[in-house]
C-alpha cells in the first residue's frame, strides 16, 4: 500500500532540526524554554494543512490533534506520541542537515569539523544502512533526531492515513510534548483532554527495536552545610562544604554503581551536578535499576557513605532529599499484553525481526503509563543520540512511519 507513497518524514525532519528547541535543566518554566513552542506552532499549522480540523497548541506547549475514525468498528483509541526538544548535552542551535545519499561504508567526515567522523569501526550499525540515505549534522551540533524524527514519523503517518481513507482504523490521538530531555514532558500533559486508551512513542532507535520496560528512576539532592569564616582566620573553625562534597564524590564506587561501569540490566547511581560555595553546596544524583525496590537499596548505600563522610566533619551538617521521578513501565505494560504484541505485529509487518529491548533510562512512556495510558517504544532509527555524531537513515524513517499505519490498521481489524 505504500508503492506509489511519497514519504515526507525525511523533508519534514530536516526542517525540524533546524528549530532550536533544547530544554533546560535549570529552568522552572513550563515549558523550561519558550523557543520549543516555536517548532509546535509549525506542526499545528502542518497538521490543519493536513486536514487535522482540532490540532492546537496549549498554553505550555503540548500540541493535541485527532484523527477522526473511518470505521464502524468501536475501536480502542490509540495515541501516537514523540517531544520537540533536545538535549543539552550538545548544542540545538544553527543546526545544519546534510543528506548523504546512498551510503557505500565510507567514513562520513563532517564538513565543520573534519576531526568528527562517523565509520562503521564505531557504529556498527551503519553495516546495516549500505545503500541507505543518511542525515547526519555538519560537525558542530547535534542533528536533534532524538525526538523530531519521531515528531517527522508521526506527522507523515498522519499525512498518509488522511489522504488514504480505505486504511481503516479508529480514533487516533497525536501529542507532542516539550521538555522530555529534562524529565518534565509529562508534567502538563492532559490526560483526559487527550481521550486515549493506549498510546505509543516514537522515541527508539534501531530500525525493528520495540522497548517495553525502562529504568525505575529516583532524583537524590544532598544538601552540605559547612561552617563559614573569613578564610584569614579561619583555622580550627571553618569547614568547607565544597570540600566535603569532593569527599563524598570521591567515596563512591569506581569499579560498579555507575553508568561508565554497568550495561543490561544493571543500575547506577550517577552524580548529575556540584553547584555552592564553601558555605553551602548540593549534589545532585540520579538514581537508576529496573527493578524499583532497588532504587531504595541504592539510595540507602549512598546515605550510608555521605554519612561516613560526614563523621569527618562532626560541626557540619547535611540533607538527604529523594524525590520520585518514574517508574518501569513493564510494571503497567504487562498488564495490557495486546498493546506491545500490536505493536510487535506492526513491526513484523514492516519487515523486520522484532527486537526487543529494555531502555537504560526512561521516555514520555514511562510516565504516561502510570498516568493511565499504557505506553510502549517504537523505533526512529536514531543513533548517536545526543552528540555531535548523531544519524539517522532515511529508510528507517520511513519504515516507522509504515510501522505506525500498520498499527493503526491492527487495532481495527482485532476490535
Amino acid at each position: 500500500m505504500f508503492q506509489d507513497y511519497t514519504f515526507t518524514a525525511a523533508e519534514r525532519f530536516m526542517q525540524y532540526v533546524q528549530f532550536d528547541t533544547q530544554s533546560d535543566p535549570l529552568s522552572n518554566t513550563h515549558p523550561t524554554t519558550e523557543k520549543q513552542k516555536d517548532l509546535s506552532r509549525l506542526l499545528v499549522e502542518e497538521l490543519k494543512a493536513i486536514g487535522i480540523e482540532d490540532a492546537h497548541m496549549d498554553q505550555w506547549g503540548y500540541v493535541y490533534a485527532t484523527i477522526p475514525a473511518n470505521t464502524e468498528k468501536q475501536v480502542p483509541v490509540i495515541c501516537f506520541c514523540s517531544h520537540v526538544d533536545t538535549a543539552p548535552d550538545a548544542s540545538g542551535k544553527g543546526v545544519k542537515p546534510l543528506l548523504h545519499k546512498s551510503y557505500q561504508g565510507e567514513d562520513i567526515v563532517l564538513p565543520d569539523d573534519k576531526s568528527i567522523v562517523l565509520s562503521k569501526n564505531d557504529f556498527a550499525y551503519l553495516n546495516k544502512l549500505i545503500g541507505h540515505d543518511i542525515i547526519t549534522a555538519s560537525g558542530t551540533t547535534l542533528l536533534g533526531s532524538d525526538d523530531k524524527a519521531g515528531v517527522a514519523e508521526i506527522m507523515d503517518a498522519a499525512n498518509f492515513l488522511i489522504n488514504h481513507p480505505e486504511i481503516k482504523h479508529g480514533t487516533i490521538k497525536i501529542l507532542f510534548t516539550p521538555d522530555e530531555e529534562v524529565g518534565k514532558g509529562t508534567a502538563k500533559v492532559d490526560i483526559p483532554k487527550l481521550g486515549a486508551q493506549f498510546g505509543y512513542t516514537l522515541d527508539g532507535g534501531e530500525a525493528g527495536d520495540l522497548e517495553d520496560e525502562t529504568f525505575s528512576a529516583d532524583g537524590v539532592q544532598v544538601i552540605i552545610k559547612g561552617v563559614i569564616t573569613h578564610p584569614g582566620y579561619a583555622k580550627d573553625k571553618m569547614v568547607n562544604a565544597l570540600k566535603i562534597a569532593s569527599d563524598v564524590l570521591a567515596s563512591l564506587p569506581r569499579a560498579e554503581l555507575s553508568p561508565e561501569t554497568t550495561e543490561g540490566k544493571q543500575g547506577f547511581i550517577h552524580p548529575i551536578r556540584l553547584d555552592g560555595i564553601a558555605e553551602q553546596c548540593t549534589i545532585d544524583f540520579i538514581i537508576r535499576d529496573f527493578v524499583t525496590a532497588g532504587l531504595k537499596t541504592k539510595e540507602d548505600f549512598l546515605l550510608s557513605v555521605v554519612e561516613m563522610v560526614m563523621e569527618n566533619y562532626p560541626t557540619a551538617s547535611f540533607e538527604f532529599k529523594v524525590t520520585e521521578q518514574y517508574r518501569n513501565m513493564k510494571e503497567v505494560l504487562d498488564q495490557h499484553p495486546q498493546v506491545v504484541e500490536y505493536a510487535r505485529e506492526a513491526i513484523q509487518r514492516s519487515g523486520f525481526t522484532v527486537r526487543m529491548e529494555s531502555i537504560r533510562g526512561g521516555t514520555d512512556g514511562s510516565r504516561l503509563s502510570f498516568m493511565g495510558l499504557p505506553c510502549p517504544n517504537l523505533f526512529t532509527g536514531m543513533q548517536a543520540i545526543h552528540s555531535k555524531k548523531e544519524f539517522i537513515s532515511v529508510q528507517d524513517m520511513n519504515k516507522a512511519v509504515e510501522t505506525i499505519v500498520h498499527l493503526a490498521q491492527i487495532w481495527e481489524e482485532r476490535s
